[in-house]
């Protein structure tokens, strides 16, 4: 059951979680994917379908990219030696690519989020994106925005149920 529901959120395949709250309260400037260093517990877990991104965040520290806050539910089939669901896992980058990263976080106001989680030939990758937060204002334009593309693609189906 659980990973029906995932895949009910999931737009593509091989998406395993995405983190929607990132694009409604950030400005999404650059995207880069990422490999994770897990354990097997975690990976039979994420395979699951119940990982939530939404309270996560990247940071670097000492020339190494970790996600912090991402919870991976504990393996039910596990044993003893399961892991723990909001440990601090390391992120996989070219040293080019965390550099690049680690110059745009340090200006003022941008962030690295995780954006989503998803298989690539049987590797679990994360892509992260360079983030600026949002105000007010711009939310509910995007919302404005995003209701009159609705109700235009909408107008168009009725026309053409139509015609």
């Amino acid at each position: 059951m659980p990973a029906a529901t995932a895949k009910k959120h999931a737009a593509e395949p091989g998406v395993l979680a995405t983190n929607r709250k990132a694009r409604r309260n950030y400005h999404i400037l650059e995207r880069c994917e990422a490999g994770l260093v897990l354990i097997g517990t975690e990976v039979k877990s994420i395979r699951g379908g119940r990982t939530s991104l939404d309270e996560s965040y990247v940071r670097i520290h000492e020339g190494e990219a970790f996600v912090s806050g991402m919870h991976i539910p504990v393996y039910e089939q596990g044993n003893r030696h399961n892991h723990a669901p909001t440990r601090e896992r390391k992120l996989l980058l070219h040293r080019r690519e965390l550099d690049r990263l680690h110059g745009m976080v340090s200006q003022k106001g941008c962030t690295l989020v995780p954006l989503k989680l998803y298989l690539k030939r049987g590797r679990i990758k994360m892509e992260v994106g360079v983030a600026k937060g949002k105000h007010l204002g711009d939310k509910r334009e995007d919302l404005k925005r995003r209701t009159a593309d609705r109700e235009a693609e909408r107008a168009i189906q009725a026309h053409r149920g139509r015609g």
